[in-house]
């Protein structure tokens, strides 16, 4: 008999979203659930931001807070599914938090974007995911990876976070970071407003935090996401 893990108990407004969510899925959890994209929210005490599933579990910035409970908000074809954790550290500015259930998830790629590749940043607020196509610039004496800031980017502070995708096929693709915020740089006179992305040399950190991925405890199967 497998013994029952403790889940944090939700403080008043995390018990809030959680009663919406109730409402939300009662509508939202028939038939089949098929799997959708990666893209979390976030959801804590102090407000709420974006994540990405990963092959190495949920990774996010913590830029609402950086400990306590959390419910990580994920969607799959006929709704959402709001799964309650607690935040863990990883290092280098990047938080995880622990899911009971498989979410969608892509791999991650540690391949550095180049000078000029396109990519796709993906966010979402509630059911409305949107996604727009960037371009990856490199600007001398600034480290780090830059996006051109693409039109259509919603840009708000609850889509920090938001996953930075390189297309690897016609309907796969590997995260390469998370949008940080923006970032103005001068240059001879010209100010210029780019994405700033915390990438491949960070999103390590998360792989080397689950190196236990392989001898976690195994995934619950709940009726309400088979």
């Amino acid at each position: 008999m497998r013994k029952s893990h403790p889940q944090p108990s939700p403080s008043r407004p995390l018990r809030r979203v959680l009663a919406v969510a109730l409402a939300l899925s009662l509508t939202a959890c028939t038939g089949t659930r098929k799997l959708i994209d990666p893209v979390v929210g976030i959801v804590t005490d102090e407000g709420m931001e974006l994540g990405v599933a990963t092959e190495f579990g949920v990774v996010f910035l913590g830029k609402t807070t950086d400990r306590g409970p959390v419910i990580v908000e994920a969607y799959f074809g006929d709704g959402p599914s709001m799964e309650q954790s607690v935040i863990e550290p990883v290092g280098g500015g990047l938080y995880t938090a622990d899911m009971e259930i498989r979410l969608p998830h892509v791999p991650i790629s540690f391949d550095v974007p180049t000078d000029g590749e396109v990519l796709e940043v993906m966010g979402r607020r509630g059911w409305d995911r949107w996604s727009a196509i960037t371009t990856c610039r490199t600007v001398e004496g600034v480290g780090g990876v830059l996006l051109e800031i693409p039109e259509g980017f919603l840009d708000s502070v609850d889509q920090t976070g938001a996953g930075v995708y390189r297309q690897t096929g016609e309907f796969t693709k590997d995260l390469v970071g998370l949008v940080s915020g923006k970032v103005s740089i001068q240059r001879d006179g010209e100010n210029r407003q780019y994405l700033a992305v915390v990438g491949a040399d960070t999103l390590w950190r998360l792989a080397a935090h689950r190196k236990d991925k392989l001898r976690r405890r195994p995934f619950v199967y709940r009726e309400d996401i088979l």
